[in-house]
């Protein structure tokens, strides 16, 4: 098998020592190509190398959720092809590692090593499907390129947090759960649009859903860890079907007060409920305004302001090793 291993030196979760490891175990299995990654996109473009030369069975990454993104952004940019594309695998080396653990691998780099390699001897692997969001057609934001998600994208509130946690590790501060927290509580106390939301869902077919405040798409379930704990915005949401999407029509106190005590004893059977709260489950296509623009974020990466993004679910898009 040929292999490409796609390498974040800034890996938040592991040494380079570690990652010397992780090498030769997979170069003991496999003709393996380590490549360190040295720039912003650069996993993006060495996944859309792999997918054009032909020659590569197998894609790696070694990092967060950030580098998966890059190089699933990379292995589909003609989009999805499963019987041409190389498969992906990936070893959690981020803070979070969503997608990772949502594919039941262990958060562990050495563990979730050896379950792939485990994985390519038994010849198992799993097709899943993804997030696709591009810029409305018609409006300022058409122009904006298409772009996966394997997990997750929010539009507002959950956004400008994301956002607020990158300036912070641009100053130096380390990703840490206890980070993300502080960041929520600043993005609350200086969010404009809690009480009033600015957005509106319009799926085909149905009447639009109007005055989101929040709004978090999910392509599987949970959307996120806080530690060791799951948290489930969408619980029925899966790589098997469209896309999920939990609204919010109110950010008070009160409201954030309860949300947020349910996300943090939400499960697979439970997730947040109540009179603001807008749960809409396996959409294939809807598209999300805001008559103002509005911080957005993919996979936890924060990509600027837009007031329209389109969202569509791709079943079957990729393979995975697992």
């Amino acid at each position: 098998m040929r292999a490409l291993l796609v390498v974040n030196p800034a890996a938040t979760t592991t040494s380079a020592r570690t990652r010397d490891v992780l090498i030769h175990a997979l170069a003991s299995e496999m003709k393996l190509e380590a490549v360190t990654t040295e720039y912003r996109g650069h996993a993006r473009d060495l996944g859309r190398q792999a997918a054009d030369s032909g020659e590569i069975d197998l894609v790696v990454a070694l990092g967060g959720d950030g580098t998966v993104n890059e190089v699933v952004n990379g292995l589909l940019h003609n989009g999805p092809d499963l019987n041409r594309l190389p498969s992906l695998a990936v070893v959690p080396g981020g803070s979070t590692n969503v997608f990772a653990r949502a594919l039941g691998l262990p958060n562990d780099a050495v563990e979730a090593t050896g379950a792939i390699l485990d994985a390519l001897a038994n010849r198992t692997e799993r097709t899943v499907g993804l997030g696709l969001a591009a810029g409305t057609p018609g409006t300022e934001d058409e122009s904006v390129p298409e772009r996966w998600f394997t997990f997750c994208a929010g539009l507002g509130f959950d956004a400008g947090v994301v956002g607020r946690v990158e300036q912070q590790r641009e100053r130096g501060k380390r990703s840490t759960h206890a980070l993300y927290v502080r960041q929520v509580v600043r993005q609350f106390l200086e969010e404009p649009h809690r009480r009033h939301g600015l957005m509106t869902l319009e799926t085909p077919g149905q009447e639009p859903v109007t005055g989101l405040a929040l709004s978090i798409i999910s392509n599987t379930a949970p959307w996120t860890y806080l530690g060791n704990r799951p948290m489930f915005a969408s619980p029925k949401a899966g790589f098997d079907t469209g896309l999920d999407v939990l609204g919010l029509k109110r950010l008070s106190t009160s409201a954030v007060a309860r949300y947020g005590t349910q996300l943090l004893t939400s499960s697979p059977d439970k997730g947040p409920r109540g009179k603001h709260a807008v749960s809409l489950h396996d959409l294939t296509n809807f598209t999300l305004h805001s008559k103002a623009p509005l911080p957005f974020q993919m996979d936890g990466d924060h990509l600027g302001v837009r007031t329209s993004v389109t969202f569509t679910g791709v079943r079957r898009a990729l393979r995975v090793i697992v």
